[in-house]
C-alpha cells in the first residue's frame, strides 16, 4: 500500500494511505448526492404545498327552517401561517443547498477552509426544515382530525385532494431533512477524522 505525506489539520503532516483518498472520494460522492437530493426535493415540497388549492361547493345552514345556501369555499396553503412558514423555510432550504452544492461542486480541490462553514450551515437548515415540518404536520392533523375542545370541525373530509397535497409535500420535505441531517453527520465523522489524523 502506498503512502504519502499530506497536509494535516492546521498545517501539520500526516500521512495517507491510498486507501483513504478512495474513502473521501466515496464520501465526497455521498455527500454530492445527497446535497443534490436536498435540492431537489426541497423544491418539490415547496411548489406542491405552495400549488396545493382546491375549491368546494359547501352547504350552509343560515337558519333551521330555510334551505341551505351552497357557497364556494376555497382551501389554499397562502390561508395557513403554518403552511406559509413552510413554504418559506422549503425555498431558503433549497436556495442554500442549491449554493452549497455549487460551491463544493466549483472548489472540490479547495473545500477545507469551507467545510465548517458549510456543515454549520447545514445544522441550521436541518432545524429550520424539521420546524416547518412540525408546523405544517400540525396543522395538517388540526385539518384531518379537528378539535373538539374548541369547536374546530376537520376539513379534510371536504378538502381531500388539497389535504393529499399537504401531506405528500410534507413527507417529501421530511426526506430533504433526513438527507440534510446525514450530510451534517457526514461531516462531522469527516472534521473528527481529519482532527484525529
Amino acid at each position: 500500500m502506498e503512502s504519502t505525506v499530506k497536509q494535516g489539520v492546521n498545517g501539520g503532516l500526516r500521512h495517507a494511505t491510498g486507501d483513504e483518498g478512495k474513502t473521501q472520494a466515496g464520501a465526497g460522492l455521498s455527500a454530492g448526492i445527497l446535497r443534490l437530493l436536498v435540492v431537489a426535493t426541497t423544491l418539490v415540497a415547496a411548489l406542491v404545498m405552495a400549488t396545493a388549492s382546491e375549491t368546494k361547493t359547501v352547504s350552509i345552514e343560515v337558519a333551521p327552517t330555510l334551505p341551505p345556501l351552497p357557497v364556494p369555499v376555497t382551501a389554499k396553503a397562502s390561508y395557513s401561517s403554518a403552511f406559509v412558514y413552510f413554504i418559506v423555510a422549503n425555498a431558503i432550504a433549497f436556495a442554500y443547498s442549491a449554493w452549497s452544492l455549487a460551491v463544493v461542486v466549483l472548489k472540490r480541490r479547495s473545500t477545507r477552509g469551507s467545510i465548517l462553514p458549510i456543515s454549520i450551515l447545514d445544522a441550521v437548515m436541518v432545524g429550520l426544515l424539521f420546524s416547518g415540518n412540525g408546523a405544517a404536520a400540525a396543522f395538517g392533523v388540526l385539518g384531518k382530525y379537528g378539535n373538539s375542545h374548541v369547536g374546530w370541525t376537520k376539513v379534510c373530509n371536504v378538502f381531500g385532494r388539497f389535504c393529499a397535497q399537504a401531506s405528500a409535500s410534507i413527507v417529501v420535505s421530511l426526506i430533504a431533512a433526513v438527507n440534510l441531517l446525514a450530510l451534517v453527520i457526514l461531516s462531522m465523522v469527516g472534521l473528527h477524522r481529519r482532527s484525529s489524523a
